[in-house]
C-alpha cells in the first residue's frame, strides 16, 4: 500500500511539470494609429483563440507523462520479479527503478509535447492578430502603401 501511494504521488508530481502555454512568446505591435484600447482587445481575443487551438496538445502533455510513468514502473516491477524468481522485495525495486525510468522518460516527452504546445498556440496567436491588422515580426502590414507598385522586373510577356 505505501508504494502504491509513493507511486500516485510520483505520477501526480510529475503531471504538475507539465502546463499548458500561459501565454505568447512573441511580440506583437498594434499597426499605426491603432488605439491601444482595440489592441489590447485583439490580445485577448487571440489568446482565446490559441488556447482553444491547442487544447488537444496540452492534454496530450500530460497524459504522455503520467502513461510514461505507470508503464515504467509495471515493467520494472515484471522485471524485478523474473530476475530475482518473484522475491516480493526484488519485484519492489524493480517497480521503483523502473518508475523513475518511466517518469524520466515521460518528463521528456510530456516536455517536447509541451514545446510544441507553445509553438502552435503562437502561430494561432500570430495569426489572429495579423487578420486583426496589427504587426506582426517577419510579415509586410496589411494595407501597405496605397502607391505601391512592385518593382519593374523588365519581363514582357510574349504576345
Amino acid at each position: 500500500m505505501k508504494r502504491v501511494v509513493l507511486t500516485l504521488i510520483a505520477i501526480s508530481s510529475l503531471a504538475a511539470c507539465v502546463s499548458a502555454p500561459t501565454g505568447p512568446t512573441i511580440a506583437i505591435m498594434p499597426r499605426e494609429g491603432k488605439p491601444f484600447e482595440v489592441f489590447q482587445q485583439d490580445d485577448q481575443q487571440c489568446r482565446e483563440f490559441a488556447a482553444n487551438a491547442i487544447k488537444d496538445t496540452s492534454n496530450a502533455a500530460l497524459k504522455e507523462g503520467a502513461t510514461s510513468a505507470v508503464i515504467g514502473a509495471a515493467l520494472g516491477a515484471a522485471a524485478g520479479a523474473v530476475i530475482q524468481g518473484g522475491s516480493s522485495q526484488n519485484i519492489g525495486t524493480g517497480a521503483g527503478i523502473g518508475l523513475l525510468g518511466g517518469a524520466a522518460m515521460g518528463a521528456m516527452n510530456s516536455s517536447g509535447k509541451q514545446n510544441q504546445g507553445q509553438v502552435q498556440y503562437n502561430i494561432a496567436y500570430q495569426q489572429c492578430m495579423y487578420s486583426k491588422g496589427n504587426q506582426v515580426p517577419s510579415y509586410p502590414t496589411q494595407g501597405g502603401n496605397p502607391n505601391y507598385a512592385p518593382p519593374n522586373s523588365g519581363f514582357k510577356p510574349i504576345q
